[in-house]
């Protein structure tokens, strides 16, 4: 019987110290990714954001040959989303503290250069997570979902949480954890969508189903080409083209 070929692991929590320590000597970087428990509607799951990065880290650190840390599951959410089961969050100095403190211990074991990737656009989230400071190491912060793809939604392209453009990259990558049926579109103006990011409003507007956008027009397809399209703007930004002093 032909034996299964052997395929190189990636994540620092499947293997065993010793490997460690052999991967440090030769691969300096460690990816991070750093998910949220906030909802995103009825259709989503609590762990949408979560998936998202969690996959991310996974192609990258095959692509390119770096070990990845664990998925941080809890991030800081809006507050307004407090009152939907479920969700739990952090406050921004408690998930700064945490990761600062995971990554001194990994800064010490040799590594020195901690690629944080979330898919949170929640700007303490973000703050919390672009703070951190690990002894000797350099740490480099990208939010998935800030990249640009309007190119590919068909909707009116206003504000979204948990609509269209998320909706379809977890069609992509998770479809059993889409309930489509259940999707509904709601949309809120610019103004008090920015109000609702930053924390300024107590509850979402009467009627809104928890997302914002247009996520029943979400598919699989356009799923795909965001989510290769976001893994191809990390591949230059952070992995390909910047010079090592770059600051991000």
């Amino acid at each position: 019987m032909t034996p299964e070929p052997h395929h190189p692991c990636y994540a620092l929590h499947d293997l065993p110290w010793s490997e460690v320590a052999a991967r440090v000597a030769t691969e300096r970087r460690l990816i991070l990714p750093v998910g949220v428990c906030d909802q995103y509607g009825p259709h989503l799951p609590l762990g949408a954001g979560t998936r998202v990065v969690e996959a991310l880290a996974d192609d990258l650190a095959r692509e390119f040959g770096v070990l990845r840390a664990p998925v941080f599951p809890f991030g800081v959410n809006v507050p307004a989303e407090a009152d939907y089961a479920g969700t739990a969050a952090l406050r921004a100095k408690t998930l700064h503290r945490a990761l600062n403190e995971v990554a001194a211990a990994w800064a010490a074991h040799g590594f020195n250069e901690f690629i944080a990737i979330t898919a949170s656009p929640h700007d303490p989230h973000v703050e919390a997570i672009a703070t951190i400071r690990a002894p000797h190491a350099r740490v480099r912060v990208v939010d998935a979902l800030s990249v640009d793809l309007s190119q590919f939604v068909e909707g009116s392209g206003g504000p979204e949480h948990g609509g269209e453009a998320l909706t379809s990259i977890l069609l992509h990558l998770h479809p059993e954890r889409v309930r489509m049926e259940d999707a509904k579109d709601f949309r809120m103006d610019v103004d008090e969508f920015r109000r609702f990011t930053r924390g300024q409003l107590k509850r979402l507007p009467a009627g809104c189903p928890g997302s914002v956008g247009e996520p029943t027009r979400a598919t699989a397809e356009k799923g795909r080409r965001m989510y290769e399209h976001i893994l191809q703007k990390i591949r230059h930004k952070v992995f390909i083209a910047p010079p090592r002093d770059e600051e991000e």
